[in-house]
């Protein structure tokens, strides 16, 4: 039964879902030097994608949250651990996330997997990492999941799958982003979205986009169904989230796939903690923590090296690769 066992135990202080999902975005992390290399898809736009190549075997390809980078502090906290540990990463930035604007209307959304197989194929194809392992955090995480989820048939690279803080259930994530307690998360998103949304109506405007319904958008419910539902074809907000959650494909799961949630984490509903279908796949291992806030999981005074979850994460790895993560 692959509900794993809750290991993090945190400080008082960071008992408390909000405190931890704040502590991490204000904590520095050490710059990066990354590789950038631009591909091109199957739609005349582009991808860019960050590497830190090693002389290693095994390479992770790392998704980001929404409205994030490959410049946010988690994920250049998991990079950096991933150095250290001999792990080659490739942090993929979502169109229109690595500080360029893409060349299209459309950008990006929860589910649209297309540009993770595209990336997924160049790497595979052009570099000579035997193991490919996927990590997603929050919105990339459900990207993560549904793609394992919905392929039929993975490059056989594909050694494993990791997700964190991931709404597994879009619909029910969205309700608790619009509580009042997740306020000022909300009006971050919002704040992001609205202005790149601004920038691409005045640049292509032959659209099917309200910009009235955009500038009054006060949650997911309004934005998805003023911008992603009308932009990515989909009847409404609720359609979008039912298609693109990634709770329905967690059953279809067929490589070793880990999902670490914290239960106070306020950006997720209780129906985005899937216990039932972690009992009944075994190849999906479901740690629910029960503290650690939304991409938290921090430990204060501890270095940066010897945070919990990045240690769990690689632990995860390396026992699924039964330690083939070697030097070249």
């Amino acid at each position: 039964m692959p509900i794993l066992e809750n290991s993090y135990h945190p400080s008082t202080l960071l008992k408390s879902g909000f405190i931890n999902t704040i502590y991490r975005t204000f904590t520095s992390s050490s710059d990066i030097e990354y590789d950038r290399t631009r591909i091109t898809t199957t739609d005349d736009d582009f991808l860019d994608i960050d590497f830190v190549h090693q002389k290693t075997n095994t390479l992770v390809i790392l998704l980001h949250g929404l409205e994030g980078s490959s410049q946010s502090t988690y994920v250049k906290d998991v990079v950096n651990y991933l150095k250290s540990q001999k792990i080659a990463i490739a942090a993929l930035n979502f169109r229109s996330c690595g500080g360029e604007d893409n060349l299209k209307l459309q950008s990006y959304h929860s589910g649209k997997t297309d540009d993770l197989d595209t990336t997924i194929q160049y790497i595979s194809q052009n570099y000579h990492y035997k193991n490919l392992c996927l990590l997603g955090f929050s919105m990339g995480g459900n990207m993560v999941l549904k793609y394992v989820g919905e392929t039929e048939q993975l490059d056989s690279k594909i050694q494993a799958a990791m997700a964190v803080s991931v709404p597994c259930d879009l619909a029910g994530s969205s309700l608790e982003l619009s509580k009042k307690r997740n306020y000022i998360f909300m009006q971050r998103f919002l704040r992001s979205l609205k202005e790149k949304t601004f920038k691409k109506l005045a640049k292509y405007p032959n659209n099917n986009i309200q910009i009235n319904a955009v500038k009054n958008a006060q949650n997911f419910f309004d934005f998805d169904g003023a911008v992603t539902a009308p932009l990515f074809g989909f009847k409404s907000a609720q359609d979008y989230w039912k298609q693109n959650s990634c709770k329905p494909f967690l059953k279809n799961i067929k490589i070793p796939t880990l999902l670490i949630n914290a239960l106070d984490d306020s950006f997720l509903s209780k129906s985005c903690h899937p216990f039932e279908i972690a009992t009944t796949n075994k190849f999906f291992n479901f740690m629910p923590t029960t503290y650690g806030g939304h991409v938290g999981f921090n430990h204060p005074f501890i270095g940066k090296s010897d945070q919990w979850l990045e240690k769990n994460l690689v632990q995860f790895l390396k026992q699924q690769l039964k330690n083939d993560i070697c030097n070249l």
